[in-house]
């Protein structure tokens, strides 16, 4: 149908008000896992270390005769000396005078938003950090430092593809872990390594992995079966998350991580990993020089693996 000739219509019409809503819709996720279920320390210096050490192996063997005298002493082997460096990580803001002045939709002050922003991002880039496979720099004048991240510290309880290798952790972690030929994600996999952290002496408590990862560790035979009541009249729930891997060592929660690396499958005690910090999450004002409000938020940390044994890697699996 076509309208009457001459008739006023909006796409002529000047001065209709702008419709546009209160609220700004932010979809990012702000969910840190790894940092959320670890510890948390202070550390008072760039550097910070802390000592391992570990029990001599059984021995069925140990039996001596009555009456014996001691003639020779077992050496002693002292604890290893370990230590990480904090890394600085930063966000920053100028805003203008005017924008501060104007109306805005959304939010009153410009400024007190972007700097909520900032924190969650610099949270986000916190747990970024802390999964990389990234060694430990001590940095200097024109190098920044960084902390080694969890996958870069694990020797112990490891699989890795074909070409793969550990990485070489002295004192610190001095080389991050070197890829290897990517594998599928399957349950005789996840249950080695799992078996190994539990004969290292550790407690496997999560399995971090990403998306594609998640979606494979649900087919798993180990998966715990879950179960909803339903109330007459009402519609049965399809769950198709899985959440709980019952191992031969233990419960296992399968949390999925959107900021580590995604070939990576992290099985973890939180009990022997915290977040040290030597500076916690801080806003400072800036110099003003001019109609504008500056901002500098920043964090200084790093990540503490108080024994790497108590944790594991499936690394190398692939991601599509």
């Amino acid at each position: 149908m076509a309208i009457v000739a001459n008739t006023f219509t909006r796409y002529s019409a000047i001065g209709i008000r702008e419709d546009l809503s209160n609220v700004i819709y932010n979809i990012s996720p702000e969910e840190t896992p790894f940092i959320s279920n670890i510890g948390k320390e202070s550390v008072k210096n760039t550097y910070f270390e802390w000592q391992t050490d570990s029990l001599a192996a059984a021995s069925a063997a140990n039996a001596a005769l009555e009456g014996d005298d001691i003639s020779s002493f077992t050496a002693v082997t002292p604890t290893a000396r370990v230590g990480n460096y904090t890394q600085i990580s930063t966000k920053n803001v100028v805003i203008s005078g005017t924008v501060e002045a104007v109306d805005k939709a959304g939010r009153r002050s410009e400024l007190t938003y972007q700097l909520a922003k900032m924190g969650s991002e610099l949270k986000r880039d916190m747990e970024s950090a802390l999964l990389a496979n990234q060694a430990a720099v001590a940095g200097n004048t024109t190098t920044a430092r960084r902390t080694a991240g969890l996958p870069a510290w694990l020797t112990s309880n490891t699989s890795f593809g074909t070409s793969g290798v550990d990485p070489t952790v002295g004192s610190t972690p001095t080389a991050a872990r070197t890829d290897g030929t990517q594998r599928a994600f399957t349950e005789t996999l996840l249950q080695d390594v799992i078996a190994e952290v539990w004969t290292s002496g550790g407690t496997p408590k999560m399995l971090m992995v990403g998306a594609f990862n998640k979606q494979a560790a649900s087919a798993f035979d180990g998966i715990a079966t879950r179960f909803r009541d339903v109330p007459a009249g009402q519609q049965a729930q399809i769950i198709g998350a899985a959440d709980v891997y019952v191992s031969d060592f233990g419960t296992v929660n399968i949390v999925p991580n959107r900021f580590q690396r995604a070939r990576d499958a992290l099985i973890v005690d939180p009990e022997y990993a915290s977040l040290a910090v030597l500076r916690p999450i801080q806003q400072m004002e800036l110099a003003k020089t001019g109609d504008a409000e500056k901002r500098l938020m920043l964090v200084e940390y790093g990540l503490k693996v108080q024994n790497q044994a108590a944790h594991g890697i499936v690394a190398d699996l692939t991601t599509a």
